[in-house]
């Protein structure tokens, strides 16, 4: 649970990934469609029995105007970025509660409320557990307030307003936050890798991002360690035996980065670590894994490991996810022509316009 309410959701990866497989232009008609068919609630609320009156009017107008507004901005519009995205849902939760406010009808309008679940599961999968409980406590006072209404003008009937509690309750605090939480462990299963439980390729890509967020200078380095020989030990102990080994190191490496860093198969007998680390803290934060990986290995199968490291700092031209995997890719094919269980580092963007040439200085 604690791993749950604490995983960052990186809403860009969600938005690339529908992108990519041709889903992100059905969610923005269906998203859109919500609007129009709000637009069509408020009307016909607006013109029955139930309707508001007075100032309620012109909230229902403004309701109106804003559901079509909201299916023209989906329908037309380019997907919205996370800030905006999370400013639409705000104004929505607090037009389904201004609508609900002003029916004339206070068990209709508490029941209205209930909208707020449809603004809650767009929440339930774009945003994170936060958002969704803040959402949740939001829809919880909305009712409470309404219910608190509707007691007033029964006279007092408060069994109807806790059965209107209750059901929002389960809906907001029960049932979404729940799918979030199947929601998380699937997408969790599906970017680990399964021999090993590291995240797996996806699932570096989907974390690694978030990394490169922030512009405030903080170094980031990746380093690609590649198993050596590992094709001897799987002919000659057996494909089993290269399974536990894998296994093996896995728990190593994750046992000995430092705090908050990121551990990653991304293939095979490569692994990659991601980490907050200056350019020496990083070579001496290698070495100390090669050594590790030695000696973890010496109580089954002998293994050793080549260690490419990359590093940017400040506003490094090498600041993008894709180039230090590559530069770390690279410094590691160096350290296996040099013999293997050695560390290199790759040159900076500045070394190899000085050099004119790609340096890959290396250290054992």
């Amino acid at each position: 649970m604690r791993a749950w309410w604490r995983d960052p959701v990186d809403y860009r990866w969600l938005v690339r990934t529908l992108e990519a497989r041709w889903a992100l232009g059905i969610i923005k008609n269906v998203v859109g469609a919500g609007g129009a068919v709000m637009a069509v609630i408020t009307a016909l609320t607006w013109a029955s029995t139930a309707g508001p009156t007075g100032v309620g009017v012109i909230v229902d107008a403004v309701n109106v105007i804003a559901g079509i507004l909201w299916a023209l901005y989906w329908w037309t519009a380019p997907w919205p970025d996370e800030r905006r995205s999370l400013i639409l849902m705000a104004v929505a939760d607090v037009l389904v509660l201004l609508g609900s406010t002003f029916d004339s009808d206070r068990v209709y309008g508490s029941l209205g409320v209930m909208l707020l679940v449809v603004t809650g599961g767009y929440l339930t999968f774009f945003h994170g557990p936060r958002i969704l409980a803040l959402h949740a406590v939001w829809s919880l006072l909305s009712v409470l307030a309404l219910s608190a209404l509707m007691v007033a003008d029964h006279d007092g009937d408060i069994a109807l307003a806790i059965a209107i509690i209750l059901t929002m309750a389960a809906a907001t605090v029960v049932v979404l936050p729940a799918l979030h939480f199947c929601y998380w462990v699937l997408r969790v299963d599906a970017l680990s890798d399964p021999l090993t439980t590291l995240l797996n390729r996806r699932g570096l890509d989907y974390y690694l991002s978030g990394w490169f967020r922030s512009e405030d200078g903080t170094p980031i380095c990746v380093m690609t360690v590649d198993l050596d020989r590992f094709k001897a030990v799987n002919d000659t102990y057996g494909h089993s035996a290269g399974d536990q080994v894998l296994v093996e190191i896995a728990a190593c490496l994750r046992s000995s980065v430092a705090p908050g860093a990121i551990v990653a198969r991304s293939g095979g007998e490569e692994f990659v670590v991601i980490a907050h680390l200056t350019t020496h803290e990083a070579i001496a934060e290698a070495e100390r894994l090669c050594h590790a990986i030695e000696a973890a290995a010496q109580s089954s199968t002998p293994v050793t490991a080549s260690i490419g490291v990359a590093v940017a700092e400040g506003d490094s031209g090498d600041r993008c996810p894709e180039r230090l995997l590559h530069n770390s890719d690279s410094a590691m094919y160096r350290a296996k022509q040099l013999g293997g269980n050695t560390v290199v580092l790759a040159a900076t963007v500045s070394e190899r316009r000085d050099a004119g040439v790609r340096i890959e200085p290396g250290t054992n």
